[in-house]
């Protein structure tokens, strides 16, 4: 099983997008997927819940912290035919849990908004998540992608002056899209609405392909889907 943790330490990054998305990917493409969702909000588990009884099954575990009297135990289960777990955790996320995602995941995601706010917040979370263990040992790859791009500013210098320093590569730009919301309040992603988010699938593929280490992928999809 790969373990894939999304994370950004701002909210409104769109952490729970770039997951549910993800879980998207792996379900139309027959992998056995859960999503783990540590949030309170719980917003992948309502995602999850509201996906139509047509949908391919994505696994849901709820690792949000427990309510007086009620044990989370069973219900952050994750089944054994998982290939692919995805870690929702909430924003902020710090400390011994962070340390704990970590120790568990094999790649990490982090979406940014391409912005002076957001780029200051989630600099100094990358510096401090650089200098742990597993990361300078190389153990967990981390990629960026860029969330929320305007259509009038595709790129953002700043963005790259950021990533440059630290040595980290823009996985990709996802453009800020009204798709990503008509798609999770129907309970699906974009791969399963691809007739209206072709480009929205085309900007999400290398995410795809990096995650599972499959060169190649992306232009195999973009046939499939010319096809």
């Amino acid at each position: 099983m790969k373990t894939t943790l999304v994370i950004n330490p701002k909210g409104g990054a769109g952490k729970t997008t770039l997951a549910i998305n993800l879980a998207s990917y792996f379900a139309s493409s027959g992998v056995s997927t859960t999503v783990m969702d540590y949030d309170p909000q719980g917003s992948s588990l309502n995602w999850l819940r509201s996906r139509p009884a047509h949908a391919v099954k994505i696994h849901a575990a709820n690792a949000a912290p427990e309510r007086f009297g009620h044990m989370r135990s069973f219900e952050m289960h994750v089944p054994p035919e998982t290939r692919h777990l995805i870690i929702d955790p909430p924003a902020g996320c710090s400390g011994v849990l962070l340390q704990q995602l970590l120790d568990r995941s094999s790649s990490i995601l982090v979406p940014i908004v391409p912005s002076v706010i957001d780029l200051h917040a989630t600099g100094n979370f990358l510096r401090d998540i650089l200098a742990m263990g597993r990361m300078k040992s190389g153990q967990i790859r981390m990629a960026i992608v860029a969330n929320k791009v305007r259509r009038s500013m595709p790129a953002y210098a700043p963005l790259q002056h950021l990533l440059d320093s630290l040595g980290l590569r823009l996985l990709a730009r996802l453009i800020d899209s009204d798709v990503y919301m008509k798609a999770a309040e129907s309970g699906a992603g974009i791969f399963e609405m691809s007739a209206v988010a072709s480009a929205e699938c085309r900007q999400f593929m290398p995410i795809a392909e990096w995650v599972t280490q499959e060169p190649g992928l992306a232009e195999a999809w973009q046939a499939r889907a010319a096809a």
